[in-house]
């Protein structure tokens, strides 16, 4: 992401009028409102993830951002934003709701209709822009959950929040290719999280239902990669489908369900194998922590995905 200020940079007296000209050139005419007296400290990054807008904003100066009729009458561009709490308590208040967002959860609001958005406190924020028309609900569906947080207890909204904040942190890792990619995985997500808040699941285009039950089956996986019961049948019970039909759904991406769960606790295996934190564990406990306790078994397929036994992988991993 490129910082477009760090308030650390400007000069005291400077601050203030630079930080309201950078907030409305990086999120859109806005009236920023903040002690005259009042220290500021913060920073604002912005970059892009596809068709995605992603910005980060860090501040520990209250103050508060709204969004009034006669800025939308001058400017008013068809964008969703959704802001995710890294920390702090921000308050987000649109359509005569408000939400007070706890860390880990986050709302959606409509820059084309008047909102505000306040910090009391010290926060960091990460804030994502997209057209209405990504957002993949019947036109105007949205209107009944602006500013009302979602959260990650359970459902798309748990898959949803880690991953806005791993793509704000990880944002200039990425590939243009693979940002691409992200991008949609990102509005498949956002759009189930919104559609089941809405109980609107049947809205989404079967598409989108798919990519995204199929992230919600990988991150079973993983979470329970060190079962060795794992199997076909308990990953479809805990989604609610066939067997069968989970089975199709692996076999649409060229692979198995048994081959997928094999091949991530390999790539587990691997990683801790080249943890210099882990060299005490012996090779056995690292292979049955992941599922894989039959240790000969375990040798034939790591040498037989990576072209080595463990052991010298290990050694050779330094």
């Amino acid at each position: 992401m490129a910082v477009l200020i760090r308030t650390r940079d400007v000069p005291s007296a400077q601050r203030h009028d630079a930080w309201r000209s950078f907030v409305c050139d990086t999120l859109g005419p806005l009236d920023v409102r903040i002690d005259p007296d009042a220290p500021l400290r913060g920073e604002i990054e912005a970059g892009r993830l596809g068709d995605v807008g992603v910005g980060r904003v860090r501040t520990s100066t209250p103050h508060s951002v709204h969004r009034t009729p006669g800025l939308i009458r001058r400017d008013s561009p068809e964008l969703y934003r959704g802001v995710l709490a890294l920390s702090g308590s921000p308050l987000l208040a649109q359509d005569g709701r408000s939400a007070r967002l706890n860390r880990g959860e986050f709302v959606l609001y409509d820059f084309a209709r008047p909102y505000e958005l306040a910090y009391d406190s010290a926060v960091q924020l990460a804030v994502f822009s997209f057209p209405h028309d990504l957002l993949a609900l019947p036109p105007g569906a949205a209107a009944a959950i602006t500013a009302v947080p979602i959260t990650s207890d359970g459902g798309a909204g748990a898959l949803a929040a880690p991953l806005l904040r791993r793509v704000a942190l990880d944002l200039d890792t990425y590939q243009p290719a693979s940002a691409a990619r992200l991008s949609a995985v990102v509005m498949d997500l956002v759009s189930a999280a919104v559609a089941e808040r809405l109980d609107q699941l049947p809205a989404l285009s079967p598409e989108a239902r798919q990519r995204t039950l199929m992230l919600s089956v990988h991150s079973f996986i993983e979470r329970h990669l060190g079962e060795t019961d794992l199997d076909p049948a308990a990953i479809a019970a805990a989604h609610h489908i066939s067997v069968r039909y989970l089975h199709r759904l692996f076999e649409s991406r060229d692979t198995t369900v048994s081959a997928w769960i094999r091949h991530r606790r390999l790539e587990r295996c691997r990683q801790d194998l080249a943890d210099p934190a882990l060299r005490s564990q012996p090779v056995s406990a690292i292979a049955a922590r992941w599922g894989l306790p039959d240790a000969a078994h375990f040798s034939r397929l790591f040498r037989r995905a990576y072209g080595r036994p463990p052991i010298e992988y290990r050694r050779e991993a330094g």
